[in-house]
This record gives C-alpha cells, structure tokens and sequence, in this order.
C-alpha cells in the first residue's frame, strides 16, 4: 500500500472499487495453474509429463467458467450496492416504494425493542438516524477516501462515534499513523507500540486493535452477505452488546449501526432517598422520586435537607456567622463553606521568645523559630551555632560560589546576596558549532548563519539563526487542502495525511424544510433530499400560482395550467396550456468544424404568443345552405363548397358555381341548351336554348320501318306522338303485303301488319298418294285433316317398277362382271408380250389418269369447300336481310 503523501487527493485513499479491482487481477494470477507461489518465479514444469489434450481443453474450460462466476458474482454485487450514485429519485412513486421498504427494514429491525415497550420508540431516536443514514442518498460517506461507502463493501464501524469506514481505508490509516508516530518519537525505530486514532472522533486504539476482518455490527459474522431485506452490513441476529451504562442486560435490536438503545426492561426499585415501596420501572430510567422531603442532617451540622427526595445531598444553601481560622474576624458566610481566613498576621510569639509568627490567620499550631537551627555563613564554608537573636557574618574566605555560566567560580570575598555576572573573556563556540570568539563568559554567542535543516513537518526549513541541530517543531498552519476542497488543514504542519474536514454541510432541499447533513466534500455530488413539503417557487408565467407539486430540485415543471389571458381580437380567454416559459430550439449556425463552439445553446426559453382563437361561433355559408362552427379568428360567412343552387333566369336550371355571395358576384347566366321533359316517343330535343313555358311542337320527320321490316317510312314527329295505337298502327304499315311466311311455307295474305301472322292459310295445295299418281287440291289450313291413299292400280305399277329394277340390278352386275373379266384378259395378254407397251398407248393411259385426278380432286373441293363456303355465304346474307327488314 502506497504512502498516503503519495496517494491522490493528499493523503486520501481511493475508492473501494478501485482497490478491489486491483486485487482482482493478482488474485487471478494465483489462481493460475503454473505460476509461482513466490515473488513472480515460475515453478519448473520441464521434468513434470505434458499434460494430454484432454485435460488441457479441461482445465481450460474449468478456468473460463471461474471467470464466468466472478463476473456474474460482480455484477450481483453491483446490483445490490447502496451507493447514493445508483439511487435513482426521479419517479415519486418510485420513491414511495423504496419508502415503504426501507420501513420494513426498519420495523423488522426494531421489533424485539418495540414489543419490551409496548410500541414506544422514543428511545430509539438516536439508533434510528444511524440506520436511516444507511438508506439515505449520500448520507454514509467515508471520511478518509470521501466516497459513498456501499452495500457491499468490507466496513469498520468506530466504537465510540460509530463512523463507518471503508476497512482498507481504515487499514491504511492506522498503519500511516503509527508509522508517522514512530518515525517522530521513537529513537529506535518501530519499537514501541503507539496508538492509533479515530479519523473523526479522536479515539485511540492499541495497535492489536487494527481491524483485520470484514464483521458485522455485533461482531459475531465475519464477511456478512448482502442481503437486500436486511440493515447493510449486519448478520439479522439479536446484537446481544452489554447495555452502557452497564445495568446487566444486553441489547435487543437486531445488528445494528450505531449506540444501543436505552434498556427496555422493567425492573423493580425503590426511589432515590429509600423511604417508598419499590415499584417496577423501565431499567433505563428506574431512578425515581418520591417527593418527599430529605430531612438529612447536613456538613454545617446545622440544618437538615429540605429538597425533595434525591441521592445525595447538595451543599448547605443557607447564609451563617461563621469566625475565620484564627477565630479573630467574624462574618456571614455560606454554610456549606464554613472554614476561611482572615487577612492578619497571627503575631503569636514563637517557641524561642524572641521572634512572633509572620504566617496569615494561623490556627494556633506556629511553627518553630526559623533561626533556631543551624546555620552557615554566606558562602557556606563556615557552620555556627548562634542563638535566633544573633546573625552569622562572613568567613572572611573567597566565596567560590558557581557563577551563572557554570563554568566560573565567584573570586570576592565571601558575601551575602547573589554573585556578579561573569566577566571573564573565553573563546566561545557559537550554538551551531561553526564559528568560535572571544567574548565575555556572561554572554551567549550566536552567528547570524541560518539552519537550512527541515523541520519535522518534513516541508519547511528551521530557517534559525545559529540553531544547535534540535530542530523546534514546525510552528506554521498546515494550511493544505482537505479532502473536501473547502477547508485547509488549521493543524500545525505535521507529516502525512491530514485528518478529514470535521466540518459537516447541511444539504437542503429547495424549499429548505428537509435537511440531509452529510461530511463537507460530501455536498457537491450528493442529491438533494426528498422532500414531502409542497413546493414554494414563485411562479415563472402570469398565473399567481404553481400547480401544487412536491419540492423538487432544479427547475420546476412546465406550466399546465389554461393560459386564460384575454385574446386581442376577440372577448374570449386562451385555453391553451400556459406558454409564457417554452423551450423552442434555437437557429444554429453551421460550424466549420468540430473545433468551434456552438455560441448559443440548443434550446432557448422564450415567451410564445397565444395561438388565434379556436372557438367555434355558428356562421351561415354564403349561400345559407347550411350553419356550421367556425372559428372565432375566422368569423365571418365562409363557402360551404357546394353547388349555389340558386334558379336561374330561364327558371329551369340552378346556379352551378361554388356557394358565393349574390351582391357582390351574381349567378352565372344559363347557356345550356332545354333540357324540358319531350312529349312521350318524341326522341329529338328542343331546338331553342334553355326559356321559360313550353316547348314548340316537334317538327321534325322520324324515319322508322315498317311493321314487315322491309320498307323506310318516314312520319311527321308531332302525328307520331300524338296518334292513338290504332293510328301508330297504320302509320308504320307500308300496305304492301306482308312478306312473312307462315308455318306450311306460304306467304301471309294480309297487308303489312304488327305482330305475328294468322296461322289460317288459304292457300289450296295437291294432296297425292304414296305412289305419286292420284292428286286433289284442298285449303293448306285444312290438308293436315286429309290423306290420299293408292288405289289397285297404283299397287300393280308398284309390282312392274320393282320388277324392273331387279332386272336392271341384274344387268348391271353382269356388265360390271364382263368389265372385270376384259381387264383380266388384257393383264395376262401384257403379261406374255413382256410387259411392253405402246408408248403412245402408255402415254395415253397415263393422260386420262392425270384427268381423272383432277376430276377427283375439283370434285373433292366442290364437296368439302365451295358447297360449305356458299352456305356460309347464304346464311350471311338471310341474316342480313332479316336484320334490315326487323
């Protein structure tokens, strides 16, 4: 551990964390296979077997897992810390929370005291400000490193203020201090033992007193475990420490920091004078009174105690003629003072008779005659018994008394009275030893050189003139910098670190009422406290009054409240939220580099206007089609956005522009055409633009078909519609007949007419037998009803037609067999001939093939494609025809 003259901050430690770290990595490098046990000497592994690679990959793995556990160990450990710099008090219900469990704790805590009680916790008042002080932002502060001591560090608790300490800052303290003492004090250095003291309190403790171990309040755990429901720092079981003042019982609170409460036992004792009956008291305050008067005899053995009833009676109060020693003056003096003195000699005559007593108010006991004894002459050579009335002169001898230097004898005659000074002239040694003079023995020589030793602060020079070599102490203020960084040090100079600031700073809330009293230094990075009073800064906007909120550090909230101030254009008040104090981000002007600074901040606070007035007032449009709200700041008739909807001049139509105002922008002036309703079948449209009354009769010609489809007629509109159906009728007929034909295949008779034809054909056709040789004629309506059948001649023609064409059949079978027996005959004739033929033959033959196959093949294209392409055609051209006649 380094000097605490080395240390930053002069003489304090650092923080925990940083000394827990630094051990980490030296714990680390023990844990390591393979390094030494001594001073950085690695053991010798070359005659040890390498190890397989499967216990490398092992240990390997065994090794991060450690290191896993540690850094999860660390991070729990940081969880749970209670350094105010963890705290987070930004959320009140956040806090409420940790109220309510900090007073858990607390309850949990003081339970086995409160219920000795009977639920009385006066007496814990002292006790519970320590405990609380564990829970309070910033409140527990070691005082020699000046850091917030945490949850889960190693602490030391002083027995008599009961400051904590972080314990290797406590540890470095005691060892600097009995170091610092011993390098001042001792000759043989390190060989006493020399107390060291409380950094705040002063209290000394024996060198075997420096704390070695991490225990709780009580003593009884070493290292106690963080745990989150219990008192940092404390093992949760009874304290058991004997109560002070010592009445024989121990304490009953669960481990605790701080004093021990009083005793909470009832005990049974008698009051203070022993006159009354006992009666049962609390054990801490069994001392009673039972009001009656003492009636002691007092140390004047005049009066009695008249106060009531007590331990020991004070001196007598009363006023009585007491003598003085001598018994010759008399006066009124306190009884409880009765022995005092007069200021005359006492004159009483001696043992010797010759000489009286010079003491003052003797009490009659003189002393002998002090002249009565032996004595000497002045210089003490020469002894005489003389009587008291005779004195001894001198002997006559040189005096040879020792002068003032020590060094010289007186060389006059023996003499009553001192000896002159010395005036011999010696060579003398300045104080220093560096210069010698003569000079007279009487005076002390003193060079003017000056010492440039350093005193015992180790800073400053002894700067005496002439100085021996015994440095005096250093006389100057310290004068350096405490650890807070507001006091200076008002010891003398001294060596090593500097006691903390025994100053203490009160930390205020804003408004002042909650008071947190933390060491000085502690002030600058400890929080605010909680403050449950509402909070008192006068408002910054125009509202004579806050929203009421709690006392709170910096700024206060925004304003929420309605604005309310009296709009310029109108007698209504702003309901936006207050904006007299907005934070609006500043224009920033582009920096050329991150060299430069910006010169404004990022946001300003700047006064908005009110926004325009946003209440709705019932406005008619332009055109009064409907009422809607509008905005006070836009009051006035607005456009609805609809169709005007005015009538026009022509008294048909409606204005079609957006709403408008008529005075200052009239309607628009109709330039459609009528669009009146047409009499019934009338399809044309009136000629003239939009006017007023009825439209002028429709002359124009209506070309149309007749009924049968087949004509164009063309009829006068106004006869057209406003004929009756029969006239319609006639007017749409061509009087042509009608060339429709009816279901037996005749043409309709009647003149060209609507509808479908009468099926009563008066048509006459000829009936005939099934041979086709008797006809008769009847009315085509009426043939279905007739049938004509063969007679016996029309049989016997039937007979002789068959005949007749079972006899052809028969002929032409044998043509056809004659024709195939000719082609077999000219085969095998060819066939003996060799094959040859007439060329002209063979050329014949093969011309009436070729003929034949271009017959064939018009043949087949007058079957498959004209014969379909002419129907197709025919087709096209009846539907064309119909459509035209329709």
């Amino acid at each position: 551990m380094e000097p605490a003259w080395r240390q930053q901050g002069r003489g304090r430690g650092r923080s925990q964390e940083a000394q827990v770290e630094r051990s980490r990595p030296l714990q680390r490098e023990r844990e390591r296979p393979g390094t030494a046990t001594g001073r950085g000497v690695r053991t010798k592994t070359g005659s040890a077997p390498e190890p397989p690679h499967g216990l490398a990959v092992q240990s390997k793995f065994e090794e991060i897992r450690k290191s896993n556990q540690a850094a999860a160990q660390r991070l729990v450990e940081s969880h749970f810390s209670s350094s105010s710099d963890d705290e987070d008090d930004n959320s009140i219900d956040d806090g409420d929370h940790k109220e309510g469990k900090r007073g858990k704790i607390l309850a949990s805590a003081f339970t086995t005291y409160t219920d000795q009680t009977g639920g009385d916790a006066t007496g814990l008042q002292r006790t519970g400000q320590y405990v609380s002080d564990l829970f309070q932002s910033g409140a527990l502060t070691c005082l020699i490193c000046i850091a917030s001591v945490k949850r889960t560090q190693a602490v030391w608790s002083c027995s008599s203020c009961f400051s904590l300490f972080h314990l290797p800052c406590i540890q470095k303290w005691a060892k600097d201090s009995v170091f610092l003492v011993s390098s001042v004090t001792d000759e043989d250095f390190g060989q006493k033992q020399h107390p060291w003291p409380c950094p705040k309190c002063r209290a000394e403790y024996p060198p075997s007193a420096t704390p070695n171990r991490y225990t709780c309040y009580c003593g009884k755990l070493q290292d106690p475990p963080a745990d989150p429901w219990l008192v940092p720092h404390s093992c949760g079981s009874i304290c058991q420490k004997e109560l002070k003042p010592a009445c024989g019982h121990t304490c009953l609170l669960l481990c605790h920091p701080g004093p021990c409460p009083p005793c909470p036992k009832m005990v049974s004792v008698s009051c203070l004078c022993g006159k009354a009956q006992p009666l049962p008291r609390r054990c801490s305050n069994k001392a009673w009174s039972c009001q009656q008067p003492c009636g002691k005899l007092l140390l004047c053995k005049q009066h009695t105690c008249s106060q009531p009833c007590h331990t020991e009676c004070a001196p007598c109060p009363r006023v009585s003629v007491q003598k003085c020693v001598c018994g010759r003056e008399k006066a009124e003096r306190p009884c409880a003072s009765p022995r005092w003195t007069c200021q005359q000699v006492c004159g009483a005559p001696l043992s010797c008779g010759n000489h009286t007593c010079e003491e003052v108010c003797c009490d009659g006991d003189c002393p002998p005659c002090p002249r009565s004894i032996s004595r000497t002459c002045p210089c003490g050579k020469t002894k005489s018994s003389l009587p008291c009335t005779e004195e001894v002169q001198p002997c006559g001898d040189t005096c040879d008394r020792r002068l003032a230097c020590l060094k010289h004898t007186c060389s006059m005659r023996c003499h009553r009275g001192s000896c002159e000074t010395c005036r011999q002239e010696v060579e003398k040694e300045c104080r220093c030893g560096r210069y010698r003079k003569q000079m007279p023995c009487h005076k002390e020589y003193l060079c003017d050189s000056k010492c440039p030793k350093t005193r015992n602060c180790q800073r400053h020079q002894c700067r005496r003139k002439c100085c021996p070599g015994n440095c005096p102490p250093c006389d100057q203020s310290c004068g350096r910098t405490l650890g807070c960084r507001n006091h200076k040090c008002p010891s003398v100079c001294h060596q090593g670190s500097c006691y903390p600031c025994p100053e203490s700073v009160e930390v205020r809330c804003t408004c002042g009422s909650t008071v947190l009293v933390v060491p000085c230094g502690r002030e600058r990075t400890t929080k605010p406290p909680r403050c449950k009073e509402a909070c008192r800064c006068p408002p910054s906007c125009h509202h004579p009054t806050r929203e009421a909120h709690r006392c709170h550090p910096g700024t206060c909230p925004p304003c929420k409240q309605p604005c309310l101030l009296p709009l310029p254009s109108c007698s209504h008040t702003c309901p936006q939220p207050c904006h007299d104090v907005v934070l609006v981000k500043s224009q920033q002007v582009h920096l050329a580099g991150p060299w430069e600074q910006p010169s404004e901040p990022a946001f300003v606070k700047k006064a908005l206007p009110c926004p325009p007035c946003q209440v709705p007032l019932p406005t008619a449009c332009f055109g009064e089609h409907e009422v809607s709200p509008v905005p006070c700041h836009r009051q006035g008739r607005f456009s609805c956005k609809r169709p005007c909807g005015r009538p026009l001049t022509c008294g048909n139509h409606s204005c079609s522009r957006e709403c408008h105002l008529v005075n200052s922008n009239p309607c628009e002036v109709c330039e459609e055409g009528c669009s009146k309703p047409r009499p019934s079948g009338c399809p044309h449209s009136c000629p003239r633009p939009c006017h007023p009354g009825a439209c002028p009769p429709c002359s124009q010609m209506i070309r149309q078909r007749c009924h049968c489809k087949i004509s164009l007629l063309y009829v006068e509109c106004t006869k057209l519609t406003a004929a009756d159906e029969q006239t319609k009728e006639a007017l749409s007929s061509c009087n042509n007949q009608c060339p429709k034909e009816l279901s037996c295949g005749h043409r309709c008779k009647q003149v060209c007419h609507p509808g479908v034809c009468e099926e009563t054909c008066q048509q006459k056709v000829k009936l005939r037998c099934p041979c086709k040789r008797i006809k008769k004629e009847v009315l085509c309506s009426l043939s279905p009803q007739f049938a004509v059948e063969c007679d016996d001649i029309c049989r016997e023609q039937q007979k002789k037609v068959s005949q007749l064409k079972e006899a052809e059949q028969r002929a032409a079978q044998e043509e056809e067999q004659r024709k195939l027996q000719e082609e077999l005959e000219a085969f095998e004739k060819r066939q003996q001939r060799g094959g040859r033929r007439n060329k002209k033959r063979g050329r014949r033959e093969e011309v009436d093939d070729e003929r034949s196959k271009a017959a064939r093949w018009w043949r087949w294209c007058a079957a498959f494609v004209l014969v379909p392409l002419g129907g197709a055609l025919l087709s096209a051209a009846t539907y064309y025809y119909l459509q035209e006649s329709a």
